[in-house]
């Protein structure tokens, strides 16, 4: 009985440990503008996701990039083409609070 009695006590405890090591993860700092504050920003992080995917030729052929902030907290990147030129471009939706890339596409 006494070995049992042990053993749950350790797994508690190793519970206990999971639990606040998961707290401290936890991110300690948050930007009042979110982390993606501004067009720029937002035009950069969509160029980096780009231009492995894409090329880094197609998306320079793109410039230059347009960035809007919706209602919804959420940028969307898009890149051009002169005007008349068949084809589509890149699009990039990054969300303003904490970057994540919610949707990347490219049109046809």
């Amino acid at each position: 009985m006494h070995k049992r009695a042990l053993f749950i006590v350790l797994l508690a405890a190793l519970g206990a440990l999971i639990v606040v090591g998961a707290e401290t993860a936890k991110p300690k700092y948050k930007p009042k503008d979110g982390y993606v504050p501004d067009a720029k920003t937002a035009i950069k992080i969509a160029v980096a996701i780009w231009e492995p995917i894409f090329g880094e030729s197609q998306i320079a052929s793109e410039k230059p990039y347009r960035a809007w902030l919706g209602t919804n907290g959420i940028w969307i990147v898009v890149g051009s083409l002169p005007e008349g030129y068949p084809g589509g471009v890149a699009m990039a939706e990054i969300a303003k609070e904490d970057g994540r890339i919610l949707n990347v596409s490219h049109g046809m």
